[in-house]
């Protein structure tokens, strides 16, 4: 076995028994494909590459022969390779062309196959197996009209476009990243496509005066491991927190104490979602003066707090048709004692599941958890890497929708 190969799904399995071929052009950020091949074999995909003349130019064929653990093709010899990888029943499963030059982009849009990646890309085309295209070059030759409006006319047939980020006058390849969960994405089972799906994460906090908060331990790490594995599996998905993910395609809504977040989550929900996973760690209390001046230090302090809204119930009350999945944490109790309270809020807030987990035990800021999934079916225990249990709950989510 090749080297390389040794580290297929060391981190995670979304590309298990996918193959990708990836397609390399003449943009000087070829030099990125050795670290992206790497990364998708690390989730489980077998990758292997293909390589323009002048992309050969930048990156040597065998920089990605050690990179994907296989020999790279660099032209179209008697094994008629286009046709084994991408005619009717080839053997990948996605053509991901990083990076694409304009030239290469062009060409696609007005069926020139005069390149290995142009004349794979047709094949691809004619075959229906998907493709990606991560464009990479300066911002002047991105925004050159004839360009955008191949790249408009490359979508209309079903091309997906990640990218490009917009930096310094350049028009920069996406990041690994965001290239990785949007191939995730085409490649997942769409256990939600087309569906609207609304997360909430992480810690809010609740002003004391104009420096100081009041707020908690959570790192807001599964609700975004929620909301990446919602995207993954075909939604369209909105995150509602004070963090920053900045992935390509979430959309992202910033808040900070208990009121903005549920305001902005009831006037988000007005645009219409199938659900809501309320996995913020929301405040219980807040003050009921806010102090407009710094408090002066050196002496004791009095607060008055006051309970916040419940989240839960003014969605349900608003939004009855929304599914809805909370989450409940304890400190010290039981696995019983545990069943019991999380079963006892889902009922109360006819919740459709809820994750419940002991936070005392680990989980808060934490990379793994140990959670349970309950629902009227039973109770499930998933133990792992939180994008795992994030994987376990949009499963049983799509299974309510």
């Amino acid at each position: 076995m090749h080297p390389t190969l040794m580290n297929k799904g060391t981190k995670g399995d979304a590309l298990s028994g996918k193959t990708i071929l990836l397609g390399v052009t003449g943009s000087i950020a070829a030099v990125k494909t050795i670290e992206l091949a790497r990364s998708l074999i690390r989730r489980g995909a077998e990758v292997y590459a293909v390589m323009t003349d002048a992309a050969q130019t930048l990156v040597h064929p065998y920089a990605l022969q050690y990179a994907t653990g296989h020999d790279v093709i660099c032209k179209i010899t008697g094994a008629i390779e286009h046709v084994e990888f991408l005619g009717v029943g080839g053997l990948a499963d996605l053509f991901l062309i990083a990076p694409s030059t304009a030239n290469t982009i062009g060409k696609i849009a007005n069926g020139i196959d005069d390149s290995t990646v142009t004349t794979f890309a047709g094949t691809s085309l004619g075959s229906k197996i998907p493709i990606m295209i991560v464009p990479a070059m300066h911002e002047s030759m991105y925004d050159h009209p004839i360009i955008l409006q191949n790249i408009e006319r490359l979508k209309e047939v079903g091309i997906t476009f990640i990218g490009p980020r917009i930096e310094d006058g350049i028009a920069k390849i996406a990041n690994i990243d965001d290239i990785i969960l949007n191939v995730e994405r085409v490649l997942s089972q769409g256990l939600l496509k087309d569906k609207k799906i609304l997360v909430t994460s992480g810690a809010t906090s609740e002003p004391i005066d104009p420096i100081r908060i009041i707020t908690n331990r959570s790192s807001g790490k599964t609700g975004i491991e929620l909301a990446k594995e919602a995207y993954k599996q075909g939604a369209d998905v909105t995150l509602v927190h004070s963090a920053h993910l900045g992935r390509e395609g979430i959309k992202e809504l910033y808040v900070e104490s208990t009121s903005d977040m549920v305001d902005v989550v009831q006037s988000e929900l007005r645009g219409g979602f199938d659900a809501m996973i309320s996995a913020a760690a929301i405040s219980d209390f807040t003050l009921e003066t806010i102090e407009k001046d710094k408090i002066k230090s050196g002496k004791p302090v009095t607060l008055d707090l006051v309970p916040t809204k419940k989240l839960l119930v003014e969605v349900k009350k608003s939004f009855p048709d929304v599914k809805l999945v909370g989450f409940k944490a304890e400190v010290g109790v039981s696995k019983s004692v545990l069943v019991r309270r999380a079963k006892s809020l889902m009922r109360s807030n006819d919740l459709d599941f809820i994750v419940a987990n002991d936070v005392g035990k680990g989980g808060m800021g934490t990379e793994d958890n140990d959670v349970l999934i309950i629902s009227g079916d039973g109770v499930k225990e998933v133990k792992g890497p939180k994008n795992m249990i994030a994987k376990e709950i949009i499963i049983s989510l799509s299974e309510k929708i």
